[in-house]
């Protein structure tokens, strides 16, 4: 049974399935390591099925397991086994948008008059949306994307394989309470919404953070409430502290919202040992509803975002240590892909006092698989298109067991403070 408000004294183990341990039965077998590292609560990054153009983040099935993860029989035994073990587990929710190929957009592409057409965002030209922010640039020049068949465009805000929903339509907020309700019904204790800033747009509008979207979440929040005991939404929005903290609502939206800025802050004091600027952002980020926190986290699946650095100095820094060679960024971006090992190039010094200061912090923390043993970036034989290819590599197993049998290693020593951390 679930307690109350147990985010609020959680730490959440974030891990690819596949990358940690090959499929949801390898992970199983691998439950009493995560218990005594100390952690109680682990994040699946995506098991969809799914092409993998983004890293599993463009779903095919909502209700399904990828094939090489196992089946859904797999992942029921493993949540019973986490849960016998005393963990949670959390898996990601992407509301945002689907894979193209995904049955609903494979319909919705075919005609303009499909029934599905309207679960997605079309347009005749490329004009609508221009304040909308186009990631991955160097891939996509523009967040309209053409759909041949049909003579127009679809909007996608990520990759061109990934369209948009219309979640404007009622259809598209049934569907996807259908696919809460799956989960929930399998066990699972929470969800980790991806990108869910950008449900709505507006003409005239950036498409961020827009009352619309809020209204959803309450109504998600309402619903998950009505059902179901103590489920957590956690929040991936982007943005500075005063835009993240409305995923909060008034205690009824989201009750973890992650916090970006937090992280590259804390990171850049790793080469200071200086933490009045973490100090000072703590203090720019209260005002939180009750049982509600920040989810903060060092390193993750993603690119360290250095844009959150306002100061060039301070940016500079951070690029300079933990990037020197500019190896781990593409040439439109200075953010880069960053393992904590590689941050701290290999410093067990540095990732143990990176990680203590994270967990003494007044948040919920996030440690990403490999961090506690202090894994670095991947070699990749050629550069990849995308620089979060670079810490999306396979848990280092045999590293593990060497260090679990030193009491001096990275992984005893943190291990030591996160068991102090819950006590």
């Amino acid at each position: 049974m679930r307690e109350k408000n147990w985010w609020t004294k959680a730490v959440i183990y974030e891990l690819y399935v596949d990358k940690f341990n090959q499929n949801f039965q390898g992970l199983t077998a691998k439950l009493d390591y995560l218990t005594y590292l100390g952690i109680d609560t682990i994040w699946i990054l995506p098991h969809y099925p799914s092409p993998l153009v983004d890293g599993g983040y463009d779903i095919s099935d909502y209700q399904g397991v990828r094939p090489d993860l196992g089946t859904l029989d797999d992942f029921h035994s493993f949540v019973d086994a986490a849960h016998q073990k005393g963990l949670k587990v959390i898996i990601d929710l992407v509301l945002n948008h689907t894979s193209d190929m995904h049955p609903w957009f494979i319909e919705a592409r075919s005609s303009k008059s499909n029934p599905k057409r309207d679960w997605y965002l079309w347009n005749s030209d490329q004009s609508r949306f221009p304040g909308a922010f186009v990631h991955f640039a160097e891939i996509k020049g523009n967040n309209w994307i053409p759909n041949p068949a049909t003579g127009d465009f679809y909007y996608a805000s990520f990759y061109p394989g990934q369209p948009d929903l219309n979640w404007d339509n009622p259809e598209v907020f049934s569907a996807m309470l259908g696919v809460i309700d799956f989960w929930l019904d399998r066990g699972v204790d929470g969800f980790r919404l991806d990108a869910v800033s950008r449900l709505i747009k507006r003409d005239n509008t950036n498409c961020f953070a827009l009352p619309e979207t809020h209204a959803i979440l309450k109504k998600i929040r309402t619903y998950i409430d009505s059902k179901y005991s103590h489920i957590l939404l956690m929040a991936e929005t982007g943005g500075w502290p005063d835009e993240a903290r409305t995923f909060f609502g008034a205690g009824d939206e989201c009750q973890l919202v992650i916090h970006f800025p937090m992280s590259v802050k804390i990171l850049t004091t790793i080469f200071t040992k200086n933490i009045d600027g973490v100090n000072e952002l703590w203090n720019r980020s209260g005002g939180l509803p009750s049982d509600c926190r920040w989810a903060i986290f060092l390193t993750s699946h993603d690119t360290v975002d250095v844009f959150f650095l306002p100061d060039q100095n301070e940016r500079q820094l951070l690029i300079d240590k933990a990037n020197p060679g500019r190896n781990f960024s593409q040439s439109l971006s200075e953010s880069f892909g960053g393992r904590l090992g590689e941050i701290c190039q290999g410093s067990k010094e540095n990732i143990i006092w990176a990680t203590q200061k994270l967990l003494s912090q007044p948040g919920t923390p996030i440690i990403y698989y490999g961090n506690e043993i202090g894994m670095r970036n991947a070699v990749l034989s050629e550069k990849p298109g995308d620089a979060r290819a670079f810490v999306r590599n396979n848990f280092d197993w045999e590293e593990m067991e060497r260090q679990k049998s030193d009491p001096e290693s990275v992984l005893n020593q943190i291990r030591t403070s996160l068991l102090k951390r819950s006590s």
